[in-house]
């Protein structure tokens, strides 16, 4: 498979971000939730999760 042109794929670039923020903050309010629950190993997974997708945020706005 070839590149291509995906210039007309920038218009997603704003939908993207906006959904991959909405996942890290309901990652990051179950993973709260789920370790006040008492599963710690779900809860820190969840929390890592978040981090994950927000350091590739700010890598792609930058």
């Amino acid at each position: 498979m070839g590149g291509g042109d995906l210039s007309g794929l920038a218009g997603l670039y704003p939908l993207t971000m906006g959904i991959a923020m909405l996942a890290v903050l309901a990652l990051a309010w179950g993973g709260v939730t789920v370790l006040r629950r008492g599963d710690r190993q779900r809860g820190v997974l969840m929390l890592l999760c978040a981090l994950v997708i927000l350091a590739n945020v700010l890598i792609w706005t930058v």
